[in-house]
Parts: C-alpha cells; structure tokens; sequence
C-alpha cells in the first residue's frame, strides 16, 4: 500500500496553516466564552475553503472529501477551532447528492462565494435524541407548500447561518411501513422568519454556538423540500459517512496540537535537575496518545479511500470517529498531566482544546452508539437494550 500523501494535499496543509497563523490563541481566547469567530470564518470563506466541496461550475473548488478531511485537520491541528465551520463541510452533502438541479443552481453558487452561510443542521430533539425515526416535528402539505411545527435542539451555528437542513416527519408514524419512512429533508431559509423561528443559544462548557430552534408555523415554499417526500431518512444516512469522517480528521489534528504541546513542553520544563518528559511517567501517556493517533489516522484514510470509491465505508467512517476522539481524549488528558497546573491556565491552550476534543467522544454521535453498530451491524451480535 502506499501512504504518500499527495503533493496537493501537502499545498492544501500548508496554505491552511498559513491563514491559521493569522488567528492564534489569544484570538480564540479572545472569543471566550461566547463569540463566534466571524473574522476566522470570514477569511476561511475568501479563501475558498469552505466550498472545497461544492463543484466547479457553482464556484467551489469541486475537491474531494479527502481534501476536506485535511482542512478540517489542520484547522484544529493549528489550534484553531473548525467546529465554529464543519457543518458547511458535511451537510452540504444533502444538497449535493440529493437537491434538484434549480436548487443547486439556486444556492450552491451563493454558499461558494460566502454569500450565504450553510451551517445549521436540524435533526436532534429533546425528546427523541440519537433516536431520528422517533423525532416529533413535523411538515403538513399547506397549498403548494409547507408548514412546520417542533423543536429542535443542540442545532449549533443557528445563530451565524442563513440557511438551515431540517428533518420534519411528513407522514405520521401510525401510517407507515417502517420506522424509517415518513421523514422527509427540507431547505430552510432562516432569513427573516419573525416568530416563525426561535432560536436560542445553549450555554456549554466550550464555545461551540449550540441553539435550540422553535418551529412554529414555519412556512416554506415547494421547493424547499430535498429530494423525494418521506426518504429523508435515508437521505440524512448518506451523509452520515462522510461527517464521520470529517470529524475524524478534527479530532486527529486537535490530538495534534495537544501532543505537540505537551512534547514541547516536557521537553522544556526541568524539575529536580532534569526535562520533566525523562520521567516515563510523563512520557509513556504522551507516547501512547501519539500511537493512538496513528493508529486511527490509517483508519481514517481507509475510510476516505472507500468513500471516495464509491464503496461501503460505514463501519470505517464511524471506526474513524471512535478511535480518532478516543485518541484526541487520551492526547488532551497527557498534555494536561504534562503541563501540570499549567495545563489549566488559558494562555497555554491546552484547557481550551482539551473542552474542544471532549465533545467529539458524544457528538455528532455517542461513542457507546459506535460501539452498538459495531457489535451488531460488523460483528453480527445480538442487539442490545
């Protein structure tokens, strides 16, 4: 097998690295607790890094996901934070595979050139959580359109974006088949709705602009349904992939910076006449987190290669998003034990990323979850309750 990395991905690194180099940790800092990083988002845009995804001939850069994988990567490997932007990477894929041509004509040009944000995805709520086929909002026919009723939650980036991908039950759950049936996927344009959209912002240990959204009459044209009425579910799957994916990549480049930190530091500090990173008590976590790392990048780049061949990558991707937050969680508690107290203290980093990679271990998708789909859709075990 060869593991070269290819000359465009290393100029994709390196020219991400580059604009990262503008918003450093006093930056993020800055932001704390609450800010969205509208300076970082903004330039990240004007760069054309956010429509890597989007093809060519509606003003992206028509890369591939492997490409995306690596921008989201060395995002977080800079120490920034890609979490403020991935969603545009992953959800655009909804609208990509499945959107009417008039539709991508519509939209894809004005995301691509930073008219227009697309970051906000309502699937989640209070009441159903990780089980979608129970989700309670819902969109009856109303003329020619729609109107929507429900709530959703932990839509992060609601707040900074125009337009939204919303689930909504289109058939009631007594009137079909199978769980899966009745659901349906629909463009929202969050622009000016009055009280037909609330949103309001979720307070939570990192800066992640999570939101709940009300629903309530929301009215939408037609057109604003994607793809065929009651296959959303199976629409929202499709994407699910590649967001494993992404995600992947995010939390190797955070697990990274936080190695690289604490190997810098352990380095530096001398404690009794010597580097503090001597001591294998210090060194073996720092090593196994790095090893870790390893281990789920591979797994990462199987899964980009089977996704990109257009096979089945399912149980890769979501293998990808175990093992790579796993790692990222082990690399965030080493570079914090090696820092000691200074692990805590903002103005090393380490506390900030360390909030930012927990997230991962629960979302987009719990790790125990993972666990389940591997026992039982891999392994073929019974299925648990």
């Amino acid at each position: 097998m060869d593991f070269t990395i290819s000359d465009d991905l290393a100029d994709i690194r390196q020219a991400v690295r580059q604009l990262c180099e503008r918003f450093d940790g006093e930056y993020w800092r800055a932001l704390e607790p609450d800010r969205y990083p509208d300076e970082f988002v903004r330039a990240l845009t004007e760069h054309g890094w956010l429509a890597a995804l989007i093809p060519e001939q509606y003003g992206g850069a028509g890369l591939p996901l492997s490409a995306a994988s690596v921008i989201l990567e060395e995002i977080c490997a800079s120490g920034c934070n890609a979490g403020a932007c991935h969603a545009q990477m992953y959800v655009m894929g909804t609208v990509l595979r499945h959107g009417s041509d008039e539709q991508k004509a519509r939209w894809l040009p004005e995301i691509a050139a930073g008219r227009l944000r697309l970051q906000a995805f309502g699937v989640t709520e209070p009441g159903a959580g990780s089980d979608t086929t129970k989700i309670q909002t819902r969109a009856r026919r109303d003329g020619d359109g729609w109107v929507v009723d429900g709530q959703k939650i932990w839509t992060s980036r609601a707040e900074h974006s125009d337009l939204m991908v919303l689930l909504a039950r289109t058939t009631p759950i007594d009137q079909i088949e199978k769980k899966t049936d009745g659901l349906s996927v629909f463009l929202v344009d969050m622009r000016e709705r009055g009280d037909e959209l609330t949103i309001r912002p979720i307070k939570t240990m990192m800066n992640h602009a999570t939101t709940e959204v009300f629903l309530d009459g929301l009215r939408l044209p037609a057109d604003a349904l994607v793809g065929e009425q009651d296959r959303g579910f199976r629409y929202i799957l499709d994407g699910m992939n590649a967001e494993r994916i992404l995600i992947a990549g995010e939390c190797i480049g955070d697990g990274r910076f936080l190695t690289e930190k604490a190997v810098g530091y352990a380095s530096e500090r001398t404690v009794f006449g010597r580097p503090i990173g001597a001591n294998q008590g210090v060194q073996f976590p720092i090593a196994r987190a790095h090893m870790a790392l390893e281990a789920a990048n591979l797994m990462r780049w199987k899964a980009v290669w089977l996704y990109e061949q257009g096979k089945p990558c399912g149980a890769e991707a979501n293998m990808a998003k175990f093992l790579a937050s796993e790692a990222s969680w082990a690399a965030a508690n080493a570079s914090v034990d090696a820092h000691g107290g200074f692990g805590f203290a903002e103005e090393y980093d380490v506390e900030r990323k360390f909030r930012e990679t927990r997230l991962y271990s629960v979302a987009p998708i719990s790790n125990n979850l993972v666990q389940a789909y591997v026992g039982q859709h891999v392994l073929g075990l019974p299925r648990s309750y």
